[in-house]
């Protein structure tokens, strides 16, 4: 396809050309190709030229940003300019817009006001931030990151001086900062902080020798790496699925122990009456206690086997009610007076399905096995009834009888099978329905997933640092992202990854004419404009800058 020009000679001698936009066809009796007029847009004498620059701006939002920003240029008033590169802009605008609407540029520069910082410090903090949610990278990195890979509108350029000291200021004002925010993200979200939403998880550090180190600690790995130091890590995170605080605790302290500090922390901040919503790993009796000062509330998951008062909750009889997301719950009291405590079990039937799928699965390996046993040489069997008993799977089906044979255990089957598709809850709340107890429960889900988002789309590992105060301050900035991120998908209803993909597509140019130089951006497409509106952010300018020759 391409525009064509065709002239024509009036009776008095004088010449006028047409503008047309045609293709070829070939003719098959003609046996060549042939012009085929699609669209004439008439005499070039009379050419509609606003009209032109409106079809080749529409059309140039197909194209790759950079191509639609050189042809944008080409087709409009500035020209003779040259193109001299672009970089994407959409997603740091869209980060930048979030900071801002909660008041986070406010807040540091409030912080700021009273120290001699000459370093653009809230820049850098933004700047890291903006990296962990769109491409994450070292510390190292970010300064070419922010001078070549993206625009970020930053008044001041960001040099890697600039972030470590951002890095030890932020640290400095931790508290207050994730006080700041919290309440900054609260009040602008219209945030429901009644129920509270915390679990832990631990990333590693592939070295030797931890050092001498507060936090870095060997300890149980949630991703199989005992054989590395490590540390954990906290959230507490809204109903809505926003991380509203994080913890940096050492590697080798358990869930359980951690609960008091998280519970204190929280209480300092005045929040009124709170439940918490922990996993099975937060219970105990003493870690209840804690969790009920200041007036303060529990859902707790309960482990399934090994404790008696849960076995006895779980073998209680009566009638299920069925509620919503395909649940059945009813209720248990143990106890009595003081001593009462109330307990949900909570049965899913899919999930019963597939328990019962993959109990007789491993059933079925384990007959084979010890068939495979039975062929072996008398001197061999002894070793692999050894390994069977211990295998972490099939091993809890097994018992190993007095004259040396490994079977299976009937009652321990018939007892999981019990257990099919249920999960068992404790509360010390007597307001709350048993419905909004297993509800509440279900929702520590998005913790999981604020986790995975920290882990893979942010790039909370490999962590680059050594030291304790630096690795503290990396856990804050990949919250912070955190927070934008999960604030961008629960109000757009999409995934991060193509809030960020879609975004990216919007780019910053830069323009160079012997009159000076000006940035413009490429046209927004309707989904672009789609998830702004839906952050309540304003669309970027077209042109950002214009600077004249000196």
């Amino acid at each position: 396809m391409y525009v064509r020009t065709i002239s024509r000679r009036n009776k008095d001698g004088s010449l006028v050309e047409y503008i047309q936009l045609a293709h070829n066809v070939r003719d098959a009796e003609k046996g060549y190709s042939k012009a085929d007029v699609i669209y004439s847009f008439g005499r070039r004498d009379q050419l509609d030229l606003t009209a032109i620059k409106r079809l080749v701006k529409s059309l140039s939002r197909f194209l790759e940003p950079a191509d639609a920003l050189q042809v944008l240029a080409a087709s409009g008033d500035q020209t003779p300019f040259k193109f001299t590169g672009s970089k994407p802009a959409g997603g740091s605008h869209l980060l930048r817009g979030l900071w801002d609407r909660l008041h986070l540029r406010n807040c540091f520069n409030h912080a700021l006001k009273n120290r001699a910082f000459s370093a653009p410090i809230e820049e850098a903090i933004f700047a890291m931030v903006a990296n962990r949610a769109l491409d994450p990278s070292s510390k190292l990195s970010i300064e070419e990151w922010v001078a070549k890979d993206v625009f970020l509108g930053n008044s001041e350029e960001i040099k890697v001086q600039h972030c470590y000291r951002a890095m030890d200021f932020l640290l400095e004002h931790d508290q207050m900062v994730q006080k700041e925010v919290f309440w900054a993200t609260a009040n602008l979200l219209n945030l429901e902080v009644d129920l509270i939403f915390f679990d832990t998880t631990n990333t590693y550090f592939e070295v030797d020798d931890p050092g001498d180190s507060e936090l870095k600690k060997y300890g149980h790995s949630k991703h199989k790496r005992e054989d590395l130091p490590q540390v954990t890590i906290g959230l507490a995170v809204t109903r809505s699925g926003i991380p509203v605080r994080c913890w940096v605790l050492p590697g080798n302290q358990n869930d359980a122990k951690s609960v008091e500090q998280i519970q204190k922390d929280m209480t300092d901040w005045s929040l009124g009456r709170v439940v918490w919503v922990m996993d099975r790993g937060m219970a105990g009796e003493e870690n209840r206690r804690i969790l009920q000062r200041a007036g303060g509330q529990y859902i707790l998951g309960e482990k399934l086997r090994g404790v008696n008062e849960n076995m006895e909750a779980l073998s209680r009889g009566g009638r299920y009610k069925t509620v919503r997301d395909n649940l059945m719950v009813k209720e248990v009291y143990l106890g009595k007076e003081l001593g009462q405590r109330r307990f949900v079990v909570v049965f899913n039937p899919a999930e019963a399905k597939k328990d019962k799928a993959t109990r007789e699965k491993t059933l079925t390996r384990i007959d084979a096995e010890l068939a495979t046993i039975a062929s072996l040489p008398e001197s061999k069997r002894e070793k692999a009834c050894a390994r069977l008993l211990d295998h972490t799977t099939m091993g809890r089906f097994l018992e190993k009888k007095a004259d040396g044979r490994v079977v299976v255990k009937k009652a321990k089957v018939l007892a999981e099978e019990k257990l099919d598709g249920k999960y068992l809850l404790s509360s010390s709340s007597d307001s709350m329905s048993a419905e909004d107890i297993a509800q509440g429960y279900k929702q520590l889900l998005d913790v999981e997933r604020a986790f995975r988002t920290l882990k893979s789309s942010l790039g909370l590992r490999p962590v680059y640092h050594s030291k304790d105060d630096r690795i503290r301050s990396h856990v804050l900035i990949c919250w912070l992202a955190l927070m934008l991120v999960r604030i961008a998908e629960v109000e757009t209803g999409l995934s991060w990854e193509r809030i960020r993909t879609e975004m990216d597509r919007q780019h910053m140019g830069e323009f160079l004419g012997k009159d000076g130089h000006f940035l413009q951006r490429s046209e927004l497409t309707t989904d672009q404009r789609n998830i702004l509106k839906k952050l309540k952010i304003k669309p970027p300018k077209t042109i950002e800058k214009l600077v004249p020759s000196s």
